[in-house]
């Protein structure tokens, strides 16, 4: 089958968006990546089209964009790129054997991000004034960031028919449209309903769905969410640097250092990385709801 850099790119960028549902940032860099290659390949390769660059071939690129100056963790965005680009095209049967597949990337000091102890979650949770309204909101924003390991954005979205508090789930739509039901344990839980059912206030039209509200009755903001958790750190005499993500790192250390299977974790966070996803396996929803809610140090023991 003939290939064309053009009209593969065409396709592949489409291929992307629609049937992966990357974002278009996402989208418009692996397209990038595979115009630097195209690039690469009119100027070594003359007239070469994807189907007849080897592994060589590849390596001599990846040495090129090195040479250019990219860094350690571009060189790895790009070359995750490359191979999902080559993936399509075995996918799409305009390839057999794949010349990307053994391309190694370059190794990656990663910095370490700030995780939370379990005494000081409890001292943020413990900071709350829960006699008034917006304290009782508040906890139960922070108990459910960390309890669930959300992302910001996935608390200001959050719908009240999102809940499924019988099956002790909630639903979340995550990075690039995708959903996950994600297991809640039982303090999240009751703070959630605590707040519903005493200290919500009446909502505004078009967010009578969204579960946390600001005093006007409108959705929360995520810098709110950023200001409630920044401030909640520094009333808990807390020195770390803090943010709604510190909870998210913190509930996935946790689940870890308390036993629970890596890639149930990595399946509750949401991760849909094309350079991670190959390593996660399909789980039961009894399996991660099992994982979670056994060894989540929130679930073991109830206020």
């Amino acid at each position: 089958m003939q290939i064309n850099w053009e009209s593969d790119i065409k396709q592949f960028t489409q291929y992307l968006k629609f049937e992966k549902a990357l974002s278009i940032n996402s989208v418009n860099s692996y397209k990038e990546d595979v115009l630097k290659l195209w690039q690469f390949t009119e100027l070594n390769y003359k007239n070469k089209n994807a189907a007849e660059l080897t592994y060589s071939n590849l390596e001599s690129f990846i040495r090129w964009i090195a040479e250019m100056g990219f860094s350690a963790p571009s060189q790895a965005r790009i070359i995750s790129g490359i191979k999902s680009f080559y993936k399509f095209l075995i996918l799409e049967k305009k390839l057999e054997e794949n010349p990307a597949e053994l391309l190694e990337t370059p190794k990656i000091r990663r910095k370490l991000p700030t995780v939370l102890s379990v005494e000081e979650i409890n001292k943020i949770v413990n900071s709350f004034d829960r006699s008034l309204p917006e304290g009782q909101r508040n906890v139960a924003i922070i108990e459910t960031l960390y309890s669930c390991g959300l992302r910001v954005s996935e608390l200001t979205e959050l719908k009240i028919s999102d809940l499924f508090f019988e099956d002790d789930y909630i639903k979340i739509i995550g990075k690039g449209n995708k959903e996950r039901l994600v297991p809640i344990g039982k303090i999240a839980k009751k703070l959630i309903l605590v707040y519903l059912n005493s200290v919500r206030g009446k909502p505004k039209k078009r967010y009578e769905n969204f579960v946390f509200l600001n005093k006007r009755g409108e959705k929360l903001s995520r810098i709110m969410i950023f200001y409630i958790v920044k401030n909640a750190a520094i009333n808990s005499g807390i020195k770390k640097v803090m943010s709604p993500h510190t909870l998210r790192h913190s509930f996935a250390t946790h689940l870890v250092e308390g036993g629970a299977d890596l890639r149930a974790v990595q399946d509750m966070l949401g991760h849909e990385s094309i350079t991670t996803t190959e390593i996660y396996t399909h789980l039961d929803k009894q399996y991660l709801r099992d994982n979670i809610l056994s060894y989540h140090p929130r679930n073991k023991n109830a206020i």
